[in-house]
């Protein structure tokens, strides 16, 4: 705006000559362009601050001074330092390396015990000792010590973890009273929204770095890992800083930091984090004494709405994922959805991916209703899901025993429960494997595969299966399922 200019384009000399032309008395005309010239000078004032305030550099010493330091004297109290360390078995032959022997002793394995440690990072979220960090931080670990910011040391002991999840919720032995951080609400986390990660990179003690959220809705695909929902942000995130928080502006825990995208090692400024949303329900279920991670069951599979399918759709923009295999006991199909539909969102939140779908029924768990838009026949619908755990977590082992080659085979009726824990199409049913023992060991037969038929018989549960092998028959033939694939095996004993 130029210099004397208004907010109407007139400037103080003109403004000044057309109100005097109002009257011709000397006073009055005097009068009008003294409260014409101090109505510009207040308007100049307001206006100042809003047409310079894009491009001022700071002009006070405190404006100099702004820095995240209250942020960081607030949360680095609660981010902790984690050393694990567990045994694992190393199998290998003691003639692996031998370019003669090797040849005679292929297959011979030797079990050699070897400690294996880790250094990691974790999150205070309870004064009285709850740590939040990664799984693969703590792993099966039998020994975690936990080292705070003041140098304070406590032995920890894991109360809830989930590989998949990538998540582990400790307790600190005899601690009270220490620094922790609140949950924000992931779900309203914006991207450009400023967080600072803290944690331990490379060992080198505790580091803060700062950035912004770069994206709110990252699945397993995007950041190649093989499941998930994260929170991606540039602020750098280098091993050692797993477990670590990322904070908000307010010192809220906002993501727990998990991953990174590199070639090189370190970061490169595409960093992930889990949401606190989803962290959240894993301290609650920890504190109220649960061992497993409890889950809500949608029982159907589905898949992204590309251009192809939206195109199909009538869709303009591809917007979803189809639904395209649906269990019978799932709680989606007691509320009316079928197969073929296109879910849109959850509670008000778009749903874009299968990750993005398992996302929003774990943060609004068990025992809740969903609000589900979805689209059918081209029309846009809402029903509400009564989330529930999958059923038939009950289901009996049963081993086959006998003389049979499938003697030592551990089989159970195919549930919902081990449908989701498998990863099984909605459809499977008969007799699912478990795992194998003794002479089924020969077989090859892996925990997941399905028997489908033995000497083209099928089988509805595992306990018929088991009262035909003691009919003693030498010759069988068995047909399973593994994934996609049907094979068949010719068993003779």
């Amino acid at each position: 705006m130029p210099p004397g200019a208004s907010a109407t384009g007139l400037t103080l000399p003109q403004a000044r000559t057309y109100l005097s032309q109002i009257t011709e008395n000397p006073a009055e005309k005097a009068s009008i362009q003294m409260r014409v010239s101090g109505l510009f000078l207040a308007l100049a004032l307001a206006l100042a601050p809003v047409a310079h305030a894009q491009q001022r550099v700071p002009v006070s010493q405190a404006e100099l001074q702004l820095s995240f330091a209250p942020v960081v004297r607030k949360t680095a109290p609660a981010v902790v330092n984690i050393y694990a360390s567990w045994v694992t078995e190393r199998r290998a032959s003691p003639f692996a390396n031998d370019p003669f022997f090797s040849q005679f002793f292929d297959g011979f394995t030797q079990a050699t015990p070897r400690v294996q440690n880790s250094l990691g990072s974790g999150v205070i979220v309870d004064a009285g000792g709850i740590v939040v960090s990664n799984y693969h931080v703590v792993q099966e670990a039998r020994d975690i010590r936990v080292v705070l910011a003041d140098r304070r040391e406590f032995a920890g002991e894991v109360l809830l973890s989930d590989r998949e999840a990538d998540i582990a919720v400790i307790r600190l032995e005899d601690a009270e009273g220490l620094p922790a951080l609140d949950f924000a609400d992931s779900d309203l986390a914006q991207v450009g929204d400023l967080v600072l990660a803290i944690g331990n990179p490379f060992g080198v003690g505790q580091t803060v770095s700062s950035g912004i959220v770069s994206a709110t809705a990252r699945t397993g695909a995007a950041t190649r890992q093989s499941s998930g929902y994260f929170l991606q942000t540039d602020a750098p995130i280098n091993p050692g800083n797993s477990g670590g928080a990322l904070v908000d502006m307010q010192g809220r825990l906002v993501g727990l930091n998990t991953s990174i995208l590199t070639r090189s090692g370190g970061s490169n400024g595409i960093g992930f984090a889990i949401p606190a949303n989803l962290v959240a329900q894993y301290v609650d279920q920890a504190k109220a004494g649960n061992d497993r991670f409890q889950r809500p069951w949608s029982g159907l599979s589905v898949q992204e709405v590309d251009g192809g399918i939206a195109h199909a759709l009538g869709q303009q923009v591809p917007a979803g994922v189809l639904v395209s295999d649906l269990h019978p006991e799932s709680p989606f199909a007691r509320a009316g959805i079928r197969t073929g539909d296109v879910i849109l969102a959850i509670d008000g939140f778009a749903v874009n991916a299968a990750d993005a779908l398992d996302y929003r029924l774990v943060t609004l768990g068990i025992g809740t209703e969903a609000e589900v838009d979805l689209l059918r026949d081209g029309a846009q619908q809402r029903v509400r899901v009564a989330l529930a755990e999958a059923p038939g977590g009950d289901a009996t082992p049963v081993q086959i025993g006998g003389r049979s080659l499938l003697a030592g085979l551990v089989v159970a009726d195919v549930t919902p429960r081990l449908i989701e824990e498998m990863d099984l199409p909605m459809s499977t049913s008969g007799v699912i494997v478990l795992r194998s023992e003794g002479p089924s060991v020969r077989l090859g037969l892996r925990p997941g595969d399905v028997i489908r038929s033995l000497n083209g018989d099928a089988f509805e549960d595992a306990a018929s299966l088991q009262r035909e092998l003691r009919g003693g028959a030498r010759l069988r033939e068995m047909e399973f399922s593994r994934g996609e694939q049907i094979l068949r095996l010719r068993l003779h004993g």
